[in-house]
């Protein structure tokens, strides 16, 4: 059951209207990392939860995410307010109202549609999905992924701090990023609370391969570091050591029928290639200039050709 205390988390103070910014921080509102995504993620995963601690750590992070959402909404709501009253008594003139709609963003949506209030959608206007909710049901994992989310929503916090001089916006959202820290803080001591909290699942590396670092991206720019060198790695720089990882020979089977392979016979020789036919097809039919060399034996020169044959062509005008 949840009750709804009608006092903010934390004073919103607006400096002026503003549907330009009302629009960028819509992302903290319905965007990938923002605070309904963290409030559902986290609230799925509470119910989920069977470990009495993480329970409750997680829905009171979940709960309190919604009041930062609310404290966003109201701050959306706040920046709208003045336009949307000019809207809605046509205070402007025609020319007027539209630039102020249409100053940013999702701004026009949010007045029109939604009467100033804020908009369930990111700042390019996006819907919010379920879709940001990446929970997987493991702990080990849910968790390193919530740290993660505070991380990303820290920083789009910074963001939008650094595009604002309003100062009671300026410390609303410093709050809020400083909650996603104590949040982050949270999250981190009850991964280490797990004594075996990596990897994360039931099942076991199958060793070699753990420790295996392929140097799959190899030239100019290749670095030595504790990522990829030291006691702890088996760096491969020769690919061919690798290739395959297993005792196989590194193709693809598939154990058939006798029915399937006889209907994969018969497939594979009807649709086989004959490399000894060189047909004239459309791309020769239709060449011209650009398109190179043809099976007819015709070269119409590549774009540089053309260019070069223009300039040519010029010069001599």
């Amino acid at each position: 059951m949840f009750m709804h205390n009608k006092r903010l988390q934390y004073t919103v103070r607006v400096g002026e209207t503003n549907p330009a910014l009302a629009s960028l921080l819509l992302e903290q509102f319905g965007g990938a990392d923002g605070e309904l995504a963290a409030a559902m993620r986290y609230f799925t995963q509470g119910l989920a939860e069977d470990d009495p601690g993480r329970k409750d750590l997680l829905l009171d992070i979940a709960t309190e995410e919604l009041s930062h959402l609310e404290v966003i909404g109201s701050i959306v709501a706040m920046l709208n307010k003045g336009i949307k009253a000019q809207l809605s008594e046509a205070a402007l003139a025609e020319a007027d109202l539209y630039r102020s709609l249409n100053a940013g963003g999702d701004s026009h949506t949010q007045a029109l549609l939604f009467g100033g209030g804020p908009a369930l959608t990111n700042s390019s206007g996006v819907p919010w999905t379920a879709a940001y909710v990446d929970s997987r049901g493991e702990p080990t994992c849910d968790l390193r992924s919530n740290i993660a989310a505070e991380s990303r929503a820290k920083i789009i916090y910074e963001r939008l701090i650094a595009i604002t001089d309003d100062p009671g916006i300026k410390e609303a959202l410093g709050f809020l990023m400083t909650r996603e820290i104590a949040h982050q803080k949270s999250f981190e001591k009850a991964l280490y609370a797990i004594t075996d909290n990596f990897p994360s699942g039931k099942l076991l590396g199958i060793g070699p391969f753990a420790d295996m670092y392929v140097n799959t991206s190899q030239g100019d720019g290749d670095m030595s570091g504790p990522w990829n060198a030291g006691e702890q790695w088996e760096r491969v720089d020769d690919l061919e050591e690798v290739m395959p990882a297993d005792d196989g020979d590194g193709t693809a089977s598939v154990k058939l029928t006798r029915n399937e392979a006889t209907a994969a016979k018969k497939a594979s020789e009807r649709l086989a290639s004959d490399p000894m036919t060189d047909a004239e097809t459309g791309a020769d039919l239709g060449a011209g200039p650009g398109a190179g060399k043809t099976t007819g034996g015709e070269d119409y020169g590549t774009a540089a050709d053309v260019t070069k044959a223009d300039r040519t062509k010029d010069k001599a005008a």
